[in-house]
C-alpha cells in the first residue's frame, strides 16, 4: 500500500508540474524591454516587416531557430507582448524564475500537450504567442518543421507570422554561445497566413496548416537570406556542440 501510494505521489507531483498554465500579460509586457535592450543596444538588429503584424487578435509568430539568443531576440522586436514556447530544462535556478515572471511557456519534449493547451489559454485571450516550430536548434532552413503551430492556430483559431532570424549564429560557432557585441542582425516578419479550411477534420485541417507553415517559413528565410546577405551557418549545430 505505502508503495502504491508513493507511486501515486509522484505521478501526481509529476502531472502538476507539466500542468497547463496559462500565464500573466503582465509578464511580457516589461520583459519585452529587456528584449529590445539586447537587440538595440548589445547587438545592432534590423527589423524588417514589423507593419505585417496584426495589432489585435489571437497570432501564433512561427520562427527558425538557431541558437540562444533567438528567444530573447523574438520578443524583443516583435510588435506585440510575446508569450515564448521554451524547453523546459531552461526554467531552472534563476533562469527558470526570470522565465516564468516573464510568461514564458515551458515545453516537455516528451509531453508536449500541457504547453500547447498552456499557449492555447493566450491565444484565447486574443493574445499572442511564439513558437519555434522546428523543435530544436539547428540551420534554421525551416525545411522541418513540427506541427505545434499548426496545432495552434487550428485550435486557437489564429493567424499564424511566419518569422527570419539570421545572424545569431555563424559557422563553427556553438549554438549554446551568443554572437559578438554590435554584430548585425536581422528579424523579419513575413505575410500573415490563415490556416482555417472549412470542410476537413481537425486532423487534416493540422496536417494542411503545417505544409503551409513549414513552406511560408522556408521561402521567408532564403528571400531574407538573399535580401540581406546574412546566412544562415552552413554545420550542423549537432555535429559541434
Amino acid at each position: 500500500m505505502r508503495r502504491a501510494m508513493t507511486g501515486v505521489r509522484r505521478t501526481t507531483s509529476a502531472r502538476d508540474a507539466t500542468a497547463p498554465h496559462v500565464p500573466s500579460a503582465a509578464g511580457p509586457a516589461w520583459s519585452r524591454w529587456i528584449g529590445r535592450f539586447l537587440a538595440r543596444v548589445v547587438w545592432d538588429t534590423r527589423v524588417v516587416g514589423a507593419e505585417r503584424v496584426p495589432r489585435t487578435g489571437a497570432l501564433v509568430l512561427a520562427a527558425n531557430h538557431v541558437t540562444l539568443l533567438d528567444g530573447p531576440l523574438f520578443i524583443g522586436v516583435a510588435p506585440r507582448p510575446l508569450h515564448i514556447l521554451v524547453k523546459a530544462e531552461m526554467f531552472r535556478g534563476p533562469l527558470g524564475w526570470l522565465l516564468r515572471a516573464a510568461g514564458q511557456i515551458p515545453v516537455d519534449r516528451t509531453m508536449g500537450r500541457p504547453a500547447l493547451q498552456s499557449a492555447l489559454g493566450v491565444l484565447r485571450r486574443g493574445h499572442a504567442v511564439g513558437i519555434f516550430p522546428e523543435g530544436t536548434r539547428g540551420r534554421g532552413t525551416a525545411e522541418q518543421v513540427r506541427a505545434g503551430a499548426a496545432w495552434l492556430a487550428v485550435h486557437g483559431g489564429a493567424r499564424v507570422v511566419p518569422v527570419a532570424i539570421l545572424g545569431t549564429r555563424r559557422t563553427g560557432e556553438s549554438p549554446h554561445g551568443l554572437p559578438g557585441p554590435r554584430r548585425r542582425l536581422v528579424v523579419e516578419f513575413g505575410e500573415p497566413l490563415d490556416v482555417t479550411v472549412e470542410g476537413l477534420s481537425r486532423r487534416e485541417a493540422i496536417d494542411r496548416a503545417a505544409v503551409a507553415i513549414r513552406d511560408a517559413m522556408a521561402e521567408l528565410v532564403v528571400a531574407a537570406q538573399e535580401r540581406t546577405g546574412i546566412s544562415l551557418p552552413a554545420d550542423d549545430p549537432r555535429a559541434i556542440d
